[in-house]
């Protein structure tokens, strides 16, 4: 009897778990375990939503023309070197299925985002750890670990879960030092979040070798319609162009996205009122003894001191109706990733980690 079994590498996938939703028994529950944006979409996307329910029998355009334009627009950027993808999770599974196969390496750091090695191993790839230095990404541990093997390096920028980020010029020292066969990708799912900061989109003018991926999921609150987008030469974005599906965006989610990312003024107040609720619980956590690194993202990584504290912690907040995400799967087993919601929520969980530290459980 035949017996047919995946290409190599993938039953080494671990499937991808995202954030809890629900405590059983608990209502009211405050879920803090997403990154979502707890102000949610703009009103004028939620309005373009509606409308384009009214087309739902009509296939959506292939070619993104109007959302790309309209990003182009928003961040001064040329539209023929953007793609469009299901979320910045396609783009990054593209990237990996056009330039890395097998005998190939993808190189990625020791906090990164747990995609980068799912999408390698998917295209039959090799992923390849590389040792970041105080939960910030080490440039030079990365050059030294490129190879004639590396085809592609992904950067988390600012970084997932650890809220780090490191400068531009550290971006064109990769940039710069990187092997010829090696595409350097940004991951700049959070960088909305950093005030004047494109994430390195305008250095891929300069550099053939640097890609971007963002994403409409966290800052334009997003994350139902999964939308994404990715920047960089059009050498490369004419090669991702041939591995997607011509349809792989919906109607409804491209009018959405195309008038959030128009919003300006409703997602500069969401950055504003997450940078200032994110001050204050970082503050009010510090107070109860528990430490963070500065975040430049939606979220702090709250650092106990052991595993065992963390995990007592996030039991403790369950039976307090809140859910924040161990990641203990990112090589932080004695924190806890808690996401920034609205002042409500901010003060429920400050409360709650308090009453934890003080044994009140």
């Amino acid at each position: 009897m035949a017996k047919i079994v995946p290409q190599p590498g993938i039953s080494e996938i671990a499937l991808y778990q995202g954030g809890a939703s629900q405590i059983e028994g608990v209502q009211n529950v405050v879920k803090l375990s997403s990154n979502e944006n707890p102000f949610g979409p703009s009103p004028k996307a939620i309005d373009a939503l509606r409308k384009a329910a009214h087309t739902l029998h009509r296939y959506p355009s292939t070619d993104h023309l109007p959302l790309r334009r309209a990003i182009a627009e928003t961040f001064d950027l040329w539209s023929d070197n953007i793609i469009c993808g299901v979320g910045s999770d396609e783009i990054i599974s593209l990237l990996c299925y056009g330039y890395a196969g097998s005998g190939d390496e993808v190189l990625y750091t020791e906090h990164g985002f747990s995609m980068y090695k799912i999408s390698a191993l998917a295209a039959g790839a090799t992923p390849v750890v590389v040792a970041e230095k105080n939960r910030v990404v080490d440039v030079n541990a990365i050059l030294e670990r490129a190879g004639t093997k590396t085809k592609l390096v992904f950067l988390t920028n600012p970084g997932n879960p650890t809220g780090t980020m490191i400068p531009e010029s550290d971006i064109r020292r990769l940039a710069d030092g990187l092997p010829p066969q090696c595409l350097l990708v940004v991951d700049g799912a959070y960088i909305d979040y950093v005030e004047g900061c494109d994430g390195g989109a305008k250095l891929t003018h300069a550099y053939d070798n640097l890609f971007v991926t963002r994403t409409f999921s966290k800052l334009y609150g997003l994350g139902g319609l999964r939308v994404g987008w990715g920047y960089g030469p059009k050498y490369i974005v004419d090669t991702l162009n041939r591995l997607r599906g011509p349809f792989n965006l919906s109607g409804p989610a491209l009018a959405a996205a195309e008038a959030a990312v128009l919003d300006r003024e409703y997602a500069e107040k969401c950055r504003l009122d997450n940078a200032r609720l994110r001050t204050w619980l970082a503050g009010a956590l510090a107070e109860h003894g528990v430490s963070s690194d500065t975040s430049m993202t939606n979220f702090i990584l709250a650092r106990f001191g052991s595993q065992p504290e963390a995990e007592a912690c996030d039991d403790y907040l369950k039976t307090q109706g809140i859910l924040v995400r161990r990641v203990a799967g990112y090589g932080l087993p004695q924190c806890l990733r808690i996401t920034i919601g609205d002042e409500a929520s901010c003060r429920r969980v400050a409360h709650a980690v308090g009453q934890f530290k003080a044994g009140k459980r």
